[in-house]
């Protein structure tokens, strides 16, 4: 039987994005899937050097691969030489708008010790809507009436078709339960679609259990008892957040990975770890690698190759190495030998 061999864009980025990335895809090549990998320097490094962010020809070349890992993108901690928004908005964002990447999908599993400890939850955010669709102004600019706004946009179709996708993921799990979290008795317009959306669409997820959650109360929640939930489902900027804190109660965001999605496979989904770039220590062999790991298991998952990634996702939750003494070929080493 012949092996496909998937073609996968690799955006190391900065700092450490590069070695766990690498990290990541010896995982994968152990886990007996062919990546032909094609890196693409994005990111500071590449803006400081000659401006370049992303053009309509680069977006147009990603959009054409199985997929597209990514590292980490910014400058080191103090480095002033890069305006800010210009990554974010230029890179990030504009890869997320360009290839309708509108699922940001995060699962958890809490490490031993963590706040979560062994508990497993995912977070499902809607990616391309909300404050950061760039919807907003600014008047009378450095007076002292300046006025600035910035509105969230929610459309009736950029929500259903995440509230479905989380429904499906819900309708997974062994105890199905998605919980919508909002801010409905303030944000009652963007709330009240939201609410609407979930109840019509639970019309045909009979056997998930909807719960609701103020986005304050779910924070306290997500520390005080992160069992309770399932799959969380909510709008961009609160997921932001709130995946953020996900990342810290379950052990640190040097363990959470994410993958932003495009179901409809109308361009390449992106799969990237949650941590930054962590310049200080590039080229020393103390990154820890096992988000990015966890991240390209989400990629082969995605690319259908559910056997390996969930060997790979074994692989990195069975791990009990000493990750910060290990570092980066150490962790790889040790994951590859348990595959």
């Amino acid at each position: 039987m012949n092996q496909r061999t998937y073609r996968v864009a690799v955006l190391g980025g900065d700092g450490i994005g590069p070695e766990v990335t690498a990290a990541a895809l010896e995982v994968v090549s152990a886990a007996g899937v062919a990546i032909d990998s094609t890196p693409y320097e994005l990111g500071a490094a590449r803006y400081l050097r000659d401006g370049f962010v992303l053009d309509d020809a680069t977006l147009e070349e990603l959009r054409g691969y199985d997929a597209i890992l990514l590292g980490a993108v910014g400058p080191a901690i103090g480095d002033t030489r890069i305006p800010s928004g210009v990554l974010e908005r230029g890179l990030l964002l504009r890869l997320r708008f360009g290839l309708d990447l509108y699922i940001n999908y995060r699962p958890f599993r809490g490490v031993s010790g963590s706040l979560a400890d062994g508990r497993e939850f995912a977070i499902v955010r809607e990616n391309t809507e909300g404050p950061y669709a760039g919807e907003g102004g600014v008047l009378r600019y450095g007076t002292a009436h300046e006025i600035a706004t910035q509105g969230s946009v929610n459309t009736r179709f950029g929500v259903e078709r995440c509230v479905r996708y989380a429904f499906e993921r819900a309708s997974t799990l062994a105890n199905p339960k998605l919980t919508l979290v909002h801010k409905t008795n303030v944000l009652t317009f963007a709330g009240d679609l939201w609410s609407r959306v979930v109840r019509e669409v639970k019309e045909e997820f009979s056997g998930v259990e909807v719960d609701y959650n103020h986005v304050d109360a779910a924070c306290i929640y997500l520390v005080e008892d992160p069992g309770r939930y399932g799959i969380i489902v909510t709008d961009n900027l609160f997921g932001d957040i709130l995946s953020d804190l996900a990342g810290a109660v379950t052990g640190g965001i040097g363990y959470a990975a994410s993958a932003n999605l495009n179901p409809a496979r109308t361009g390449a989904s992106l799969f990237e770890p949650v941590h930054g770039a962590a310049h200080d220590i590039a080229g020393t062999g103390r990154a820890n690698p096992l988000a990015a790991v966890s991240s390209a298991a989400l990629m082969l998952e995605h690319l259908g190759e559910s056997e390996a990634a969930a060997r790979v996702t074994r692989a990195v939750q069975d791990f009990k190495g000493d990750v910060a003494g290990l570092g980066t070929v150490g962790v790889t080493t040790q994951l590859m030998e348990s595959l």
